[in-house]
């Protein structure tokens, strides 16, 4: 039987007395550290975050206030989070696009680089770890490689060296229950934060139809964070943290689907019924060294990976009705590497940072497919299933260095400028120097202009590409319409960006920023098979373009914020991977620029909280929104590739916190998502290289209780 909402309630209700009692206990607190250690360690976070600026970009920050008032707060996922930043959208499956572009986002470690997971619905991160989150878009300073859509900043919380920490429960509508912990502490020079999460939840992926209740649709997730830092001296420490993020997902199903095959006599089938399953499974870890003198600084960050994603199709071979084939996918990556960024003071004017990044990636595919044979017109020539598999793997590297300065023109005026060089050997081997300049003006404390140019180098992700020959399915319901592809290559891109940000009135601050790319061989990617799993390709001519409007205004109690973009991405001749198209739509992409599926004309976000009361007691009401003008869909005429474009929808959130003035450390909350109850979709199944439909979540209540200590 599912759980209600009445069952997600009353476990609720029957952990309030424990949890209630925790926010009671008195812990044994250990001999607090030294100021001196205090002062030290707080002096390295600043010199961490120094090698590592964002001269020029843009740059949009989440602190831990503003992610604990909005709707959701710390049960909020990252992705939900990023929404609420200019020029972010979002898509199916938790995926968001940065300036409509797809994917391309790279995610960092106080400063040091994660290498992307093997792409499924399951966040790796957590966002209560988060003790800050920045977003940075536009044009990047040279130290900023690989994935430059946009780099998300996650400085992890630390220990603090206090005792703290909390138990909280959250939990609703869907039959969801979601159970976390925190704790920090510290012994000496030794601080640590520890972090661990389970989440149950009936409506693990979008629904594929607007029905409020998904069918087959229970994710069941788990998530740990480690972190260690030890003071070695007043100059150094040694830091090690590390994660793991484990997601068993059932995929959902679409009622009322009609077989287009036989299978063993069996020409029907209840879609309803189908079993499909993935599982992905997500380790990583990072040792750091870090180094701050009076003019050089210094992190190196020695770090693993291990992603492996298997998806099972329906046993009784629903799906080879449907579809014709299913598959049974394992994907794997084992990623281990080096990263090392320095900063070098030489004068009042000049600043040098460099630094070298070094990856090996291992991944493996096997993909058992059942088929059925098919003559040379395409036709079903029997009703009996058979196995293909198709195992690989690939072993390949990924080199970069780059070098800058940092050049205090005037006291209103700073030029960075630099370059990076990177190299990749997997399944393409390129390579590519970038020059990178950003110019910051000053001419008041209350004004910035920034303008740049960057010239970035995106390598395919590795983990994503399986198969590269369909040779073996021909004669089969799996032989596709294309018999031919070409190898992956990776985006290479000219980056043009500027802005002003002003602050209007005490609190208000508003910003202006526009950009304009031009990409050959620009990556996309899209969903081609069952599995629910992204496959790479290029077009070979690119351009993108937008506009994005930003407002902050933050007095005493008071925070509201707004957000909207402009713009669009436009791709023509698909070089790559041409197997997974039809003929047709290469022939008219060939020689048209077209829309990609993730653009979007517009899109908006906004929100608001304010804090009643102070410390015990606080009551803090908050709402946010999003916008989204609709994706692309299939032309409705069925003669332009991404012709179409879905409905417009706005999706509203509430929230309410309040701290408890009777037991000092306990606080709960109450969410409204979707309030309006809105029915909007978010895919609809067209488009180049879209997979199933999906929808937004209906309206939906959570609640949740928190005990602190």
């Amino acid at each position: 039987m599912r759980p209600t909402l009445s069952t997600a309630s009353l476990l609720a209700a029957t952990c309030l007395l424990p949890i209630a009692a925790v926010a009671q206990v008195k812990p044994t607190t250990p001999p607090a550290p030294s100021d001196e250690i205090v002062v030290t360690a707080r002096k390295l976070d600043a010199a961490r975050d120094a090698i590592l600026p964002s001269l020029g970009a843009s740059d949009y920050s989440f602190d831990r206030a503003t992610i604990d008032s909005q709707p959701g707060g710390q049960d909020r996922g990252i992705s939900q989070l990023l929404q609420q930043a200019p020029g972010v959208s979002q898509d199916s499956d938790d995926e968001i696009h940065v300036r409509n572009e797809h994917g391309n986002v790279q995610y960092r470690l106080n400063g040091v680089i994660i290498p992307e997971s093997i792409a499924g619905f399951g966040q790796t991160i957590d966002t209560r770890i988060a003790k800050s989150v920045n977003l940075l878009t536009g044009t990047l300073p040279a130290q900023y490689g690989y994935r430059t859509a946009g780099v998300v900043n996650i400085a992890t919380q630390s220990g603090a060296f206090d005792l703290a920490g909390n138990v909280d429960l959250y939990g609703g509508s869907n039959g969801r229950v979601e159970p976390s912990f925190t704790l920090q502490n510290s012994t000496g020079g030794l601080n640590y934060f520890v972090s661990g999460s389970y989440l149950r939840d009936d409506l693990g992926i979008e629904n594929p139809t607007r029905s409020r209740s998904a069918i087959h649709d229970r994710t069941e997730q788990y998530r740990g964070f480690v972190y260690l830092s030890q003071i070695l001296s007043d100059t150094s420490r040694i830091s090690a943290f590390g994660g793991t993020a484990i997601g068993k997902f059932q995929i959902p199903n679409n009622p009322g689907q009609v077989g287009a095959y036989q299978l063993n006599r069996q020409t029907t089938f209840d879609s309803s019924l189908l079993d499909q399953n993935q599982r992905e499974v997500t380790h990583y870890g990072v040792v750091s060294y870090q180094y701050s003198g009076d003019a050089l600084n210094v992190l190196v960050a020695p770090f693993v990976r291990y992603s492996r994603t298997s998806f099972l199709p329906d046993p009784a071979g629903g799906d080879i009705i449907f579809n014709g084939f299913s598959d049974q996918s394992r994907l794997s990556s084992l990623v281990y590497g080096v990263q090392a960024d320095a900063s070098y003071k030489l004068s009042e004017a000049h600043t040098l940072r460099g630094g070298v990044f070094f990856q090996n990636e291992r991944t493996r595919s096997n993909v058992t497919s059942r088929v059925l044979p098919t003559d040379s017109e395409g036709n079903q020539t029997s009703d009996t299933a058979f196995p293909i598999t198709v195992a690989g793997s690939k072993t390949g590297q990924l080199y970069g260095v780059y070098l800058q300065d940092e050049w205090s023109l005037t006291p209103e005026l700073t030029l960075n400028v630099g370059a990076r060089f990177d190299a990749v050997d997997a399944y393409t081997s390129e390579n590519q120097l970038s020059p990178r300049i950003n110019l910051v003006y000053t001419p008041t404390t209350g004004t910035t202009f920034h303008a740049g140019y960057a010239r970035n180098f995106t390598p395919p992700p590795q983990e994503l590409i399986g198969t590269t020959t369909v040779a073996q399915f021909n004669g089969t319901t799996k032989q596709p319409e294309v018999p031919f592809s070409s190898a992956v290559k990776s985006e290479r891109e000219h980056y043009f960006d500027a802005g002003v940000l002003q602050t209007v009135l005490p609190g208000l601050t508003v910003g202006l920023d526009g950009y304009y790319k031009i990409k050959k061989d620009l990556l996309d990617e899209g969903q081609f098979g069952e599995s629910l799993v992204l496959s790479p390709f290029n077009y070979e001519k690119g351009y993108a373009w937008g506009i994005e409007l930003t407002t902050t205004y933050r007095r005493g109690a008071l925070s509201l914020y707004g957000n909207a973009t402009r713009g669009q991405e436009k791709g023509k001749n698909i070089v790559s991977s041409q197997f997974f198209f039809a003929p047709a739509e290469l022939a008219y992409i060939q020689n048209h620029y077209i829309y990609t599926d993730h653009s979007q004309n517009w899109s908006a976000s906004g929100g608001g909280s304010y804090a009643f009361g102070d410390g015990i007691g606080k009551l803090t009401p908050s709402a946010d929104f999003i916008y989204g003008d609709g994706l692309r869909a299939g032309d409705p005429a069925g003669i332009v590739p991404n012709g179409g474009k879905l409905p417009s929808y706005v999706q509203v959130n509430f929230g309410v916190s309040q701290s408890i003035d009777a037991l000092k450390g306990l606080s709960i909350r109450f969410d409204v998502t979707n309030a309006f109850d809105h029915s909007y979709a978010i895919r609809d199944g067209s488009g180049v290289g879209v997979g199933a439909p999906q929808y937004g979540a209906r309206r939906a209540f959570f609640g949740g209780v928190r005990a602190s200590f």
